[in-house]
Parts: C-alpha cells; structure tokens; sequence
C-alpha cells in the first residue's frame, strides 16, 4: 500500500483497511521493506508503473491459459519485468529522496530488460551449447547476479543477499574446505554462466512457481482487494463476534487469519487489519501486549490456513511433485488447531479480566454485511470448486477466478470496479509479486550452488549425525534452524533453504516428505512472533503502543499450540489426516482439539476461578499427552485432566465461581 490517507468510513460506521493512516504506513515501512516504495502515484512514474504492471498481469494471465514462450526464457521475462518494478519503486536507502529516481537505477533498470532480451534472442544457442560458454555469456550472468542481489538487498535487507554471497565463494573455494564439506570447486565464470543458462540458478524452481501459480494468486488477492474483500471480512468479523465476550479480539482472529491466508505476508496483515481491530481491543480492556499479540499471532498464521496459504505451499508443491489440493487438505487440521488455541485464549482472558464484548448497537447485523457485500464469497466458492472438484488445472482456476471475480463484484454498487480500478488491481498485483520474484530469484542463487557443490545432502548427513541419529533431537534442532534462519529472512527464502538444507535430514530418519516440508514451512512462519526478532509482534506493539519484546513474548504463547502440533503430526501424520482410517483421524483431530483447548486454560491460568501455578502444570502435561496421538496417552491423559479439572471444580466453588457463565 502507498496511500497514507486516514482510514475511511463504511456504512456501517467502520473503518476500513483499505487505506492506511500516515502513522501506520510509517510503522508499515519501518518493520517491512516490502512496503517501501516511492510514492509513484503523485509523480510522472503513475502512467509508466500502470502500463508495465498491467502489461505484466496480462502476460501472466495469458501464458496460464495459453502456450507461451520456453521455461527459460518465461522465466527471464518475469525476472527482469519484476526487476524493473523493483528499481523504479524501491529506493536504495530509505534516506534517498522518495520522489526521484537517481541515474543508477535507471542503469539497474535498462540492466534487468536486457537480461531478458539477451535470453530470447540467444536461447537456441544456450539450449545447443551443451554447458560451454562465450565471454558475454560470463558477462551477462554476472549483471543478472548482482542485479538480484542488489534488489534483495533492498526488499529483504542484508541477511539474504550475504547469504548468496557467502554460497558462491563456497562454490569457488570449497576445494579448500575440511572434510565433508569439501568439493571440486569451481571456476566464477561456471557459476556465473550457471546462474545465467539453467533452470537450477537464478531460473529456479522456485523462480519457476513464483512466475506461475505465486503470481496468478497474488493477482487474485490485489483484484479480492480493490472490491472491498478486506472490508467484507472484517465485518463480517466484527457481526459475528463482535458482540461475544472479548469480541474484538476474536474479530482480530477471525479477519487476520481470512485475509492472511490470502495476502500471504505476516506484517503487512498486522498493520492493515490491526489498525482497525487494536483500538477496539484496547477500548474493551485488553492491555496494549496483549491486543498486538493478538494480532501478530493470528497474521502469521494466515499463511497456516488453506485455500492458499502464502506462496510457500506452492513451492512446497513443485519441489515435492505433488499436487498443491493434496498440501491444502493436510495443511486444515494443524491449522485449525492453530486458530482454536488462539482463539480459546483470547476468550479466557476476557473471562479472566471480566471483559464484555461490543454493545449491539455498534456492530452491524449479519445479514445487512452479507446483503452488502456477501457475493464476495462467490469467487472464494468459486475458486475451492475449481481446485478441487474441477479436475481443471491450478493456473486455469487461478485466472478464471480473477475475472470471475471482477464480474462478480459488478454486481453491487458497493464493490463495483471501475476501468480503472480493474486497471489499478492489475498493477498493484504485479507490484505486490515483486517482493516474492526477487526473494525466490536470489534464493535460487543458494539453492543453485547447494545442487552444484552437493552441500544439501552433505548438510542433511551432518544435521543426523549431530542429533545422533535420533529423532526427537533433529527435530528440535531443526525447529531452531527454522526459526533463526526466519528472524532474518523472509519466510519464503527461509522456507526453500530450510527445504534443501534441513528437511531431507528429517528424511533420513524416515519422515515422510509433505511431512517434513510442512515441519519446517510452520517454524519458519513462527521466527516472525519469536523474540528477539519477531516483526510481526513488533509491528502490533507498534500500533498498541506496547513493549515490543513483551508483545513477542505473548504472542508466543498465544501460538503455543503451533509450536507442538508439528511436532505431533511428525510422530503421527494421522493428524494430517494421512494413511490412517477416518475413524482413527477423526478420534486423532478430537483428542488433539481438546489437548488445544485445555492447554488454552493452562496458558491463561482461568477455568471459572483463577487456576493455581501446580494446577495449570498438571493441566499443561496433560494437553499433551492428548495431543500425542496413541491410545495409551490418550487413557492417561483423561485420567489427567479429569483430576485436574475435578480440582479446579472444587476451587472455583469455594471462589463462588461454579458456573458455566464464567467459562
């Protein structure tokens, strides 16, 4: 988003998040540098930013539903279309002037078109070449690098493109490494020819999605944007739940976890929706860490929730061969687990601090939301039908949806999209993908030197042996990796290196692929909300006017259950719903359901009265036994609880709090 107007008023007396207040767009720019573009729309660059951005939208749409150029070179095109975004829009530093272009990123822009031109017109000499290479071929490889590198650098910060730089001096040098570690090393202008002429370099896999169903996506989700889908959710939210106990905060769940799921990006969730559901929380009574916990938990875990699920589902496909419904159908349970515990939470502790919800007076009526705006919901049923009763493939559903879309939001004067709106969804799609594009493009960079030197399968080996060949300590370890790597990058790179690096260690010890794809995909996510670095939490503190590392350190514990689901669904993917019986998935979910509930009360410390410190120990130990699927822990665990709870009964009774009101 670009506009720093104050949020606007809907009919139903709401703001909408449509449009960011000059505070919260400042917040948005210090904690995400995705969103640090220059202000294009008031300069010159408004008509040339709308043609390449539409132009761009289009090709895609186009390629998806037609017959298009060579993998290569529809890699090329997207890469260097992207890369010139980048340059226009994103400024080198944030201290350069926001409204002009300097004469260098104009050179950076003519640089990135002319690696897709030179790729089109040289491609029957690559693809004949059979690995040898001319001096210009050196020379253009070495432009696409440092222009990917100097574009991450500037959308994901220095932690990335160090990285890159790190990899290809281990490409280089690695004749002089210690033990396993060590290649054949190879010369730069290999790898720079690499990087250039296969679809192992920067033309990756990765690269490779990002050009296809990532981009088609995010087109769907600017086009859901601009007919008032954000709006929609939040109060159809707020209708819901508003008037429940704690009701905000519950919205905050409800609408974060909905647009989440569909715009893919943690921060950028937190701010749009949390300008409008923070107040609201803090004016009920919950406390500023808490309310921006609130909403960093339920944003990052959007990205948990099908039908898309950020971008990483869609790699997480393509490098696993599967199709991408098979991810969405055992991505539900965790995820609902996820927003269950969260949820439970939020409720509790409005029980705790004897907090109401919203007056009805103030919250609009369901089916006056629906009446509005609910035909909203016919692309979104649209979209699951095709996905996955159809038999269509993935890009045809993708781009029928965007127009099925557009009709369906001329159908009511409050979504109806003007010329130039569609215009306007279509340049802002192309403008979203870019930070996505460059992150896959120069994570193709490392990926490519770690196929190159094998260090994937010697890291893999090195990852067992220093767990000791045992299960649960590779897991904890790779848990950490997953969350570290995630502190400084964003989670599309930290996914695809914890993918190459770490996830095939969980292989060898007879992890099931999807399985462990998905273990990494969930601490990668969870890096935004873990201190120190957890971005997410700092942007709802920052709207809050909360503590930022006291905001992480709650919202952590409001996501404790997805810091234990994966671990459960590694030991027994009947979680996932995963070669086992329905009956037995259907007892797992249930048992698992209520270990999240009850872990809720432990968290919270509040079951009708407050719950002693032993108690809420007793009741933690036995979540987990629930949440461990097996009939043994299952019996141990109602035993558990039941003596737990009958505990609790009595503590609440002498409180003068035994009632199911005060739940």
């Amino acid at each position: 988003m670009n506009s720093t107007a104050s949020p606007k008023s809907t009919s139903d007396g709401f703001s909408s998040t449509d449009e960011l207040s000059e505070d919260a767009q400042e917040l948005l720019e210090d904690l995400d540098r995705e969103s640090r573009t220059r202000p294009y729309q008031d300069t010159w660059l408004k008509t040339p930013v709308l043609i390449v951005g539409v132009l761009l939208s289009l090709y895609h749409m186009y390629i998806a539903l037609f017959s298009g150029p060579p993998q290569l070179v529809h890699r090329a095109i997207h890469v260097s279309a992207i890369l010139v975004l980048c340059f226009a829009l994103y400024r080198p530093t944030r201290k350069q002037g926001k409204a002009t272009v300097p004469w260098y990123d104009w050179i950076l822009v003519a640089i990135s078109a002319s690696i897709a031109v030179y790729i089109a017109q040289q491609y029957s000499q690559i693809v004949s070449a059979g690995g040898r290479f001319d001096t210009i071929d050196v020379v253009f490889g070495a432009l696409l690098v440092f222009v990917v590198l100097e574009a991450a650098r500037r959308l994901t910060g220095w932690a990335l493109p160090i990285l890159a730089v790190l990899f290809i001096v281990y490409g280089i040098y690695g004749r002089m490494m210690p033990g396993a570690f060590k290649h054949r090393g190879y010369d730069l202008d290999r790898i720079l020819n690499f990087m250039l002429s296969t679809n192992e370099g920067v033309f990756s896999t990765a690269i490779g999605v990002s050009s296809t169903y990532i981009f088609l996506f995010i087109l769907f989700g600017a086009v859901l944007a601009k007919s008032g889908m954000g709006e929609f959710f939040n109060n159809l939210a707020m209708a819901v739940a508003g008037q429940t106990r704690g009701g905000p905060a519950k919205v905050s769940v409800i609408a974060s976890g909905f647009l989440g799921s569909i715009n893919g990006s943690a921060i950028a969730n937190v701010v749009t929706t949390g300008a409008f559901t923070i107040p609201l929380m803090k004016r009920i009574g919950y406390r500023p860490n808490f309310a921006g916990a609130v909403e960093a938990s339920a944003s990052v875990g959007g990205q948990l929730l099908p039908p898309i699920m950020g971008a990483a589902a869609f790699i997480m496909a393509e490098t696993l061969g599967i199709p991408y419904q098979q991810i969405a159908l055992v991505a539900i349970m965790p995820a609902l687990l996820y927003y269950l515990g969260i949820i439970a939470q939020v409720h509790l502790r409005a029980t705790r601090d004897g907090l109401k919800g919203i007056s009805k007076d103030n919250i609009p009526a369901v089916l006056s939301v629906l009446k509005e705006r609910g035909h909203l919901l016919i692309p979104l049923a649209y979209l699951l039908f095709m996905l996955f009763f159809s038999g269509r493939t993935i890009l045809f559903s993708a781009v029928t949806t965007v127009i099925v879309t557009i009709i369906v939001a001329q159908l009511r004067k409050t979504t109806r999209m003007s010329v130039k709106d569609i215009l306007e969804s279509l340049r802002d799609g192309a403008i979203t993908a870019v930070s996505v594009a460059v992150a896959c493009a120069c994570v193709g960079i490392i990926v490519g030197i770690a196929t190159l030197t094998g260090l994937g399968v010697k890291l893999a080996g090195a990852i067992v042996a220093i767990g000791g060949g045992l299960l649960l300590p590779t897991l904890i370890m790779t848990a950490l990796a997953c969350i570290i790597l995630g502190m400084g990058l964003p989670s599309i790179p930290a996914y695809i290196i914890t993918a190459t690096m770490a996830a095939p260690a969980l292989g060898e010890l007879g992890v099931e692929p999807l399985v462990a794809h998905l273990f990494v995909f969930y601490f990668g996510l969870f890096a935004n909300i873990t201190p120190p670095v957890a971005l997410a939490a700092f942007a709802g503190a920052g709207l809050a006017g909360g503590d930022p590392m006291k905001t992480g350190f709650a919202a952590m514990k409001l996501a404790v259950a997805g810091y234990i689901v994966p671990f459960i669904f590694v030991y027994n993917p009947g979680l996932l719903w995963q070669n086992v019986p329905i009956p037995e998935a259907v007892w797992i979910t249930v048992t698992a359901a209520i270990g999240v509930l009850v872990l809720a009360v432990a968290a919270e410390g509040m079951f009708m009265a407050p719950v002693p410190l032993a108690l809420r120990i007793v009741l933690a130990a036995g979540a987990i036994l629930l949440i461990v699927p097996g009939s043994i822990s299952d019996f141990v665990a109602f035993g558990v609880l039941a003596a737990g709870f009958a505990v609790q009964l009595v503590v609440a009774a002498k409180k003068q709090r035994l009632s199911i009101r005060n739940i």
